[in-house]
C-alpha cells in the first residue's frame, strides 16, 4: 500500500451514534488504489483511531465538494445518511460549503443544509421497493420488505426489538440470495408510541451499528407504507438518539408503487468528537 506524507490531519464526527473519521482531501494525500486499504486499517477499534467509516472530501466541478466514503472494512458505499450530515458539517466548519450546500456522491447530488449541531440532507429519490418478500432460513418464516435509499436496505417489523439477536439474523439475512450479489443492509422495526425503534445490521461493518440515516429512511417510508406511521417519523436508533425523516408521495401514484417516494430528508444531530493527527503506527 502507498502511504501518505504522516501526520496526517482528521476530525472525528458523530451522527447519533454513526463516527466516521473525516479527512479534508482536498489536496490528494493518498492515491486510489491506496485508499480502501487505509480506510479497513483506520477504522479498527483499539488498534487504529476507530470508525464506522472514512469520508475524504475532496473538490468537485459540479457541486461545493465531492466525498470518497469507505465503509469500516474498505468497501465504498453509495451513500450514507448519517454520514452526510456529519460531512455537510464539517465542510461547513472546515469553510468548504456554505450552510446552504450540495455534494456529490456515488448515489447522486446530495443538498444539505446546516443549523448549529443540526444538519438536513435531502436524499437521493428510493427506488427498488418491493414489498412483502418471504424470506425462509433458521427454520423460520421471515416477511421483509427492501427499498434502496442510496443504499439497499431490508426492512422487517418485529414484535420484541429488544430481544431480537441482530447480529445472528442480521448477518443471515444480509447474506441471503434474495439480495446477492451484493447484499444489503438489515433494519430491524418496532413502534413504540408515536415513534419508530430501529437496529441496523449494516454491510460494510458486518455488525450493529448506533445509527444509520439510510437505514432510518427506508425504515420510516416502509412503516408509512405497512400503516404505522406517517411524515414525518420519529425514529429511535440503537443508541437512543432520535432521526426525523420527512418524505412525499407523489401526486397520481399508488403508495405501494416503486418511484413513488420523493422529497426524502433526514434531519439530525451531527457532532465533533474531537481533532488529531494520524501517525504512521495508525496502519500497523
Amino acid at each position: 500500500m502507498q502511504t501518505p506524507d504522516f501526520p496526517v490531519p482528521f476530525v472525528k464526527m458523530s451522527g447519533t451514534g454513526n463516527d466516521f473519521i473525516i479527512i479534508d482531501h482536498r489536496k490528494p494525500i493518498l492515491a486510489p488504489e491506496a485508499m480502501a486499504d487505509f480506510a479497513a486499517k483506520v477504522c479498527r477499534r483499539k488498534f487504529s483511531a476507530g470508525a464506522d467509516g472514512l469520508i475524504l472530501i475532496e473538490d468537485s466541478s459540479e457541486a461545493d465538494f465531492q466525498w470518497q466514503f469507505f465503509n469500516a472494512d474498505g468497501s465504498v458505499a453509495e451513500m450514507c445518511g448519517n454520514g452526510a450530515r456529519c460531512a455537510a458539517r464539517f465542510a461547513f466548519l472546515q469553510g468548504i460549503a456554505p450552510a446552504h450546500m450540495r455534494f456529490a456522491t456515488l448515489a447522486g447530488i446530495i443538498e444539505a443544509s446546516v443549523s448549529e449541531k443540526d444538519v438536513a440532507v435531502k436524499m437521493t429519490d428510493p427506488v427498488g421497493l418491493k414489498m412483502d418478500q418471504c424470506i425462509t432460513g433458521q427454520g423460520k418464516e421471515y416477511t421483509v420488505h427492501s427499498i434502496d435509499t442510496g443504499v439497499p436496505h431490508a426492512v422487517l417489523f418485529v414484535d420484541d426489538i429488544d430481544q431480537t439477536d441482530i447480529r445472528v439474523l442480521g448477518s443471515f439475512i444480509r447474506h441471503h440470495q434474495t439480495f446477492m450479489p451484493a447484499g444489503t443492509n438489515v433494519n430491524f422495526a418496532q413502534r413504540q408510541g408515536d415513534a419508530i425503534k430501529v437496529r441496523t445490521y449494516e454491510r460494510g461493518v458486518e455488525d450493529e451499528t448506533l445509527a444509520c440515516g439510510t437505514g432510518a429512511a427506508a425504515s420510516a417510508i416502509i412503516a408509512a407504507l405497512l400503516g404505522q406511521a406517517t411524515s414525518p417519523v420519529n425514529i429511535i436508533t440503537s443508541g437512543g438518539d432520535h432521526l426525523t425523516i420527512l418524505f412525499d408521495f407523489k401526486e397520481g401514484m399508488e403508495k405501494g408503487t416503486d418511484n413513488a417516494v420523493h422529497n426524502v430528508f433526514l434531519k439530525g444531530p451531527a457532532y465533533t468528537i474531537y481533532s488529531g493527527e494520524l501517525d504512521a503506527e495508525a496502519l500497523l
